[in-house]
């Protein structure tokens, strides 16, 4: 699929990069292109944070990528460019830890298209991320693998996926 990027970047040799994001879904066809960047904040749960450790298995993290891809293009159903990046290993405040991009014909395919490959990313793909704080101490966090039944009645509730569900990530 020549319109999909899928990465997994290792911080120890480089950084996310959103423009290379935006040029790879900039199209003389597209009107539309939507643009997520998550990065590191510094408190989270009233606690101040000093970084984050992400950890994953890049097969399968790649795989699971090239899927929400996939199921992006179905339910976009028209032309688009998608670009799913998401950084591995040690990130200070302010590091960009993950960049989605969708280049579409019109803005309402570009948004749908951002907004559903995010929330996949952050609800499916195996990513364990482990914040560490002021205090020396560290916490992995639960993530979503624990709302499942939550996010199942939300999906049959809206008629889609997604969603404030109770938490934040």
């Amino acid at each position: 699929m020549g319109d999909l990027h899928v990465a997994v970047v290792d911080r120890r040799v480089a950084a996310l990069d959103v423009a290379a994001a935006l040029d790879f879904v900039g199209d003389p066809r597209f009107g539309g292109i939507a643009c997520f960047v998550g990065r590191v904040r510094e408190h989270n749960l009233g606690r101040i944070v000093t970084g984050i450790s992400y950890d994953l298995f890049q097969p399968l993290a790649l795989r699971m990528f090239q899927a929400i891809g996939a199921r992006a293009r179905a339910e976009v159903a028209a032309p688009l460019k998608l670009w799913i990046a998401h950084a591995q290993g040690q990130l200070g405040i302010g590091d960009i830890a993950v960049v989605i991009a969708a280049g579409t014909p019109h803005r309402d395919e570009a948004f749908r298209a951002c907004r559903l490959a995010i929330e996949a990313v952050k609800h499916e793909a195996p990513i364990w991320k482990q914040e560490h704080y002021i205090d020396g101490d560290s916490a992995w966090s639960e993530g979503c693998s624990l709302c499942e039944e939550q996010r199942e009645a939300e999906h049959a509730q809206a008629g889609h996926a997604g969603g404030d569900h109770g938490h934040h990530h």
